[in-house]
């Protein structure tokens, strides 16, 4: 008797637990800007594909930090959950070692600003069944990822209705000495300019009239947080609405994993209330 008592509450405990069935592809993205191809990671949720099949979904852009690639998150998170748990779609673009995602004015094969604000959005709008609105895309990333994905935000607000940074390094001036970071930005002295121009710290008032949904949050043992939080009280003063958190942590993948579930909340909590969550074409 009390094996089979055993029996029944393990299968009520399997029958309990939520099942992850979320589909994860890799896809080549071609740019015209670079002229080659680059892999990206798609994640879908489950009713993507049990659901009903003209249903399109919001999507999340996700970029890698500095020496990353497009399967960084799935390989040391478990961010494939968060699409099922939010209907959405996660999509995760490479974006080179050393881009700083950003179209380079020294390099003029690191155009990255291009192929992830534009190229990989339109090849995802026309190969998956996404809500192709600003107010249905959200974009945010990891240190050279956060940065990439407010700049992106910033230069492309017609594409990109919400944003976030993770651990970002929202002033590149601070990293100076990080290889190849000069390849893309220029010289640091004979360029200052727009090393200056770029910096997220320097650009808060661009954040005042963008209407952009925005995150950000840094572990509290961090390198980057005092930028963070210099950017964070720059968007107080200015009276620009964002969510703002520092957490136990640094700059790990144990503070990374955790950050991204409560930044995919507040993207789907957003698209909930805009009225775009998974719909019927």
């Amino acid at each position: 008797m009390a094996i089979v008592r055993a029996c029944w509450f393990v299968l009520a405990l399997l029958l309990s637990a939520p099942v992850w069935a979320y589909q994860t592809r890799i896809v080549s993205i071609p740019s015209a800007a670079m002229q080659r191809s680059f892999d990206a990671t798609v994640v879908l949720p489950d009713d993507y594909a049990r659901g009903n099949h003209a249903a399109r979904f919001p999507v999340i852009y996700v970029l890698h930090g500095s020496g990353g690639s497009y399967a960084d998150w799935t390989s040391n998170t478990h961010i494939g959950k968060l699409a099922d748990r939010y209907h959405v779609v996660l999509v995760m673009p490479d974006g080179g070692h050393e881009s700083w995602y950003i179209d380079s004015p020294f390099d003029r094969n690191s155009r990255y600003e291009t192929y992830v604000g534009s190229e990989v959005v339109s090849y995802i709008d026309t190969h998956f069944r996404t809500i192709a609105s600003r107010e249905a895309r959200a974009i945010t990333g990891l240190s050279m990822g956060g940065f990439g994905a407010l700049r992106i935000a910033l230069d492309r607000q017609e594409t990109f209705g919400a944003a976030g940074s993770i651990s970002g390094a929202v002033d590149p001036r601070n990293c100076e000495d990080e290889p190849g970071i000069a390849h893309v930005f220029g010289d640091p002295a004979r360029h200052a300019s727009f090393w200056n121009s770029n910096a997220i710290v320097d650009s808060a008032q661009d954040f005042e009239h963008a209407h952009i949904a925005l995150t950000i949050d840094c572990g509290v043992s961090d390198f980057f947080v005092q930028s963070n939080r210099t950017l964070h009280e720059k968007l107080v003063e200015l009276g620009v609405p964002h969510d703002y958190a520092e957490r136990p942590g640094g700059h790990t993948w144990s503070y990374w994993s955790n950050s991204i579930r409560y930044q995919v909340l507040f993207f789907a909590t957003g698209f909930q209330r805009a009225g775009w969550h998974p719909q019927v074409a």
